[in-house]
């Protein structure tokens, strides 16, 4: 097999238009340099080189390795520089995950846009994912960062929880609907309503905590005849089908049509969390840094 330093002699040899310039420019001895292009066509089985005319003139075979070996070095010389970005983290992809009850509000936009113009060379890959498989994603290796609402009921060894926020849950009933006209109402008066969106203890994420405090306001909520966990749900409540809970934030987002009244019970928030793994590339490393020190709150790691 022909080697990196046989494939760079015989370009700067060419490139030189013999091998008294080629061996000044290498710092070796010309003889070296004969000795390496003798080996290489030993080892190819062809002349590469006519050395019996006053210019250095290749064989067709040399002009067929010399176009090979110009592309082969160029490639291995991008290999090199891109393991060193890499390593320091200036340049690859960023595969970020969230949940659909964590919408790309400003401040996330505001960092995402940093982050872009600080590392042009990092390419961030946003799509959706639950809660519960965000972990499970982030954990092999599959994506980077995970933006989940709190609980995680399944722990991964070696994936990083960190709270980023806390913020109010809200109803979303249709105009028109009985309690729309109110500032503000208590869980429980969601009783005897249908939801889009129907709870779960089971599923981890909003629908664990949703469905744990309707139980702490002692009512099991009933589903609608058609629901969706995803943003579908704002477009069920427009249209008249049930109601919800979601975050303020989501809220902020409904359409015309739906009215979004504050709960009055103090325990009706959600967290946020940021996941990642602490022996993830450089880029994933910065970039969490960057999210907690941006949306985080003093104190709020904890690691499983």
């Amino acid at each position: 097999m022909l080697t990196h330093r046989q494939l760079r002699y015989f370009v700067e040899i060419v490139d030189a238009g013999g091998f008294s310039l080629a061996a000044e420019r290498l710092f070796v001895a010309q003889s070296a340099l004969s000795r390496q292009v003798r080996e290489m066509e030993r080892e190819l089985q062809v002349p590469l080189l006519l050395r019996d005319t006053r210019k250095l003139a290749m064989t067709p075979a040399g002009q067929s390795l010399y176009a090979d070996a110009r592309r082969i070095l160029a490639a291995l010389a991008t290999a090199a520089a891109n393991a060193a970005h890499a390593q320091r983290g200036t340049q690859g992809t960023l595969q970020l995950l969230h949940s659909s009850s964590v919408p790309l509000a400003e401040p996330l936009l505001v960092l995402l846009r940093r982050y872009a113009e600080q590392h042009p060379s990092i390419t961030v890959e946003v799509a959706q994912a639950s809660s519960e498989g965000q972990a499970l994603e982030v954990h092999e290796g599959r994506a980077d960062l995970g933006l989940a609402r709190a609980p995680i009921l399944r722990r991964y060894e070696g994936v990083r929880h960190a709270v980023l926020y806390e913020e109010p849950l809200v109803a979303l009933v249709p105009a028109g609907h009985a309690l729309a006209g109110r500032e503000r109402i208590a869980l429980a008066e969601l009783r005897d309503q249908r939801f889009v969106a129907l709870p779960h203890r089971e599923r981890g994420g909003l629908s664990h905590r949703v469905a744990e405090l309707c139980a702490a306001a002692g009512f099991q909520p009933t589903a609608a005849s058609v629901r969706s966990r995803k943003w579908a749900q704002l477009a069920l409540v427009q249209g008249g089908f049930g109601v919800a809970v979601v975050p303020a934030s989501m809220g902020r987002l409904a359409p015309e049509g739906v009215c979004v009244l504050p709960l009055a019970d103090a325990a009706c928030t959600s967290e946020v969390l940021a996941l990642w793994r602490p022996d993830a590339p450089a880029r994933v490393l910065r970039f969490a840094e960057a999210l907690v020190h941006a949306l985080g709150r003093e104190g709020a790691g904890t690691s499983s």
